[in-house]
């Protein structure tokens, strides 16, 4: 195929080095910063950088946030070839795909969202890595009443760039669970590190520290933006969350020992019941 790939920041410019490394596919990178383009292409992270022409493109990944992508999608989807199937790598789908599909749809073309499961703390193009979606979940999201074969082809990709378990659900079901799996670990490592204890932890930290705060680096115009559009599924796991904390600190108000067993037990039990289930084994 022929792929374009609008956006050369840690995911985009990952796609392109990953498309070169593992593919075949003629590669177009695209970028507002044209050292950021020149960088690519001494990477050889793309065969070309784009000249404004649209036409012959069997693909176009459009890697910005998503109120970028929905705005860039917009402008230049009169200008792009009917045949060409367009996605978008955004954290969020549900009504942002719904709004996608329907420029989309207006101007005689295939939208299907996708999302890999992978990143770093830090973004930007010279983080990016040809082995960033290596092992990696891979969601593809189509509507109910997409081409199946779009639907191939997206799975087809995520599966030559080297992602582990590829996942296709609509694009709400997405939004519900990224919501749980994602969404609520960046706030929760957001509000772990601004205790005033931050800066003495030095010699005082283990993986668990590490492994909490890891992600609290998060760019946030861009996971501001996520959170605002899964507002609903959003909130109902952090109330979930803030509710489940409550019953630890009503243990340790009330000196009861028994009552924080039970809850560590509880907590314990529900973790590897999910290991079994993840191995495909009985509970």
């Amino acid at each position: 195929m022929k792929i374009l790939v609008v956006g050369l920041g840690l995911i985009g410019g990952s796609v392109c080095k990953a498309l070169k490394k593992y593919t075949n596919h003629f590669v177009v990178g695209s970028d507002l910063k044209q050292d950021i383009e020149e960088a690519a292409m001494r990477d050889v992270a793309v065969d070309d950088v784009f000249t404004g022409d649209y036409s012959g493109f069997d693909l176009i990944i459009i890697a910005l946030f998503p109120d970028t992508a929905e705005k860039y999608f917009s402008e230049n989807a009169d200008k792009m070839d009917k045949n060409t199937l367009v996605t978008d790598v955004c954290g969020i789908k549900g009504s942002f795909s719904e709004r996608m599909r329907k420029i989309a749809v207006n101007n005689g073309m295939r939208y299907m969202g996708i999302h890999p499961m992978a990143g770093k703390e830090f973004g930007g193009y010279s983080n990016s890595t040809p082995d960033l979606f290596c092992k990696a979940n891979f969601i593809v999201a189509p509507f109910e009443d997409d081409d199946p074969k779009d639907t191939e082809i997206l799975t087809g990709l995520a599966k030559e760039i080297g992602a582990g378990k590829i996942v296709v659900t609509t694009p709400e079901n997405h939004d519900k669970m990224i919501a749980y799996t994602s969404q609520l670990a960046h706030i929760v490592s957001s509000a772990y590190v601004k205790s005033p204890e931050l800066g003495l932890e030095c010699g005082f930290s283990g993986g668990s520290f590490q492994d909490m705060t890891r992600i609290a680096t998060m760019n946030e115009k861009m996971w501001a933006d996520l959170f605002m559009q899964n507002r609903e599924n959003l909130l109902f796991e952090l109330e979930t969350l803030i509710d489940n904390l409550h019953k630890y600190s009503d243990a340790l108000y009330n000196s009861d020992p028994e009552k924080m067993r039970e809850l560590i037990a509880e907590g314990r039990k529900l973790k590897e019941d999910n290991l079994r289930h993840r191995q495909g084994q009985p509970n």
